[in-house]
């Protein structure tokens, strides 16, 4: 299980985890993209699905695949919304998700964390397998978000990957993040997620994770 997490909110992790689970969905997988923020929830809105059922009602019904929604936008991706789930509810959910059958991770379930290093993302980050950050290349971005891959490490969370938005190329985290895998996506015209190039850049990140075996 991935958990996609970052710095500050903006930095596009919402986008970043919709765009991995459609790349993860050509490639074979059957991608499950869990709104993790309880407070400011809003991937319903990004991928036009109804903002329940959501954690609550997968918690009760033992299944959250049977209680996601499919994307209205893409078609190909499945999403749990937080709906209106407390802390302690999302976190039993993360926990169940993160208990696969076999015991091997699953990067087909996603979890859109909370913006930062704030103590609402511990839970998530606890039920991940690795993390996959989200970061503009300017400094501050870069600082908040070693702060979470920081905290992702002490979870046992560790990031798989680095996803620079809005990035010319020329910036290289590998040493702050200690993470090999960068991928860079340009400035893009609106909206994002609809262009060939975003869809290139986060294949190339969905098939370098599934390569290391997460």
């Amino acid at each position: 299980m991935l958990a996609i997490a970052g710095g500050k909110g903006g930095c596009g992790k919402t986008t970043t985890a919709v765009g991995l689970a459609r790349a993860l969905a050509t490639l074979g997988r059957r991608p499950l993209v869990v709104d993790a923020d309880i407070d400011m929830p809003d991937i319903h809105h990004r991928t036009a699905v109804d903002r329940e059922p959501g954690i609550t009602a997968a918690v009760e019904c033992g299944d959250p695949r049977a209680v996601a929604q499919r994307s209205g936008r893409f078609r190909e991706v499945d999403i749990l919304p937080c709906g209106g789930a407390d802390t302690a509810t999302a976190a039993s959910l993360f926990e169940h998700l993160g208990n696969s059958d076999d015991g091997q991770p699953d990067a087909s379930v996603l979890l859109d964390c909370p913006a930062g290093a704030s103590p609402d993302v511990a839970a998530p980050l606890r039920a991940a397998d690795r993390t996959v950050l989200v970061s503009t290349p300017r400094e501050q971005s870069l600082r908040d978000a070693a702060k979470t891959a920081a905290m992702a490490r002490e979870l046992d969370a560790p990031p798989v990957g680095v996803v620079l938005v809005r990035s010319d190329g020329t910036a290289d985290p590998s040493e702050l993040f200690d993470c090999e895998l960068i991928v860079h996506v340009p400035e893009l015209p609106e909206p994002p997620l609809e262009t060939q190039e975003f869809v290139v850049r986060h294949r190339k990140c969905a098939k370098s994770i599934i390569e290391r075996n997460i």
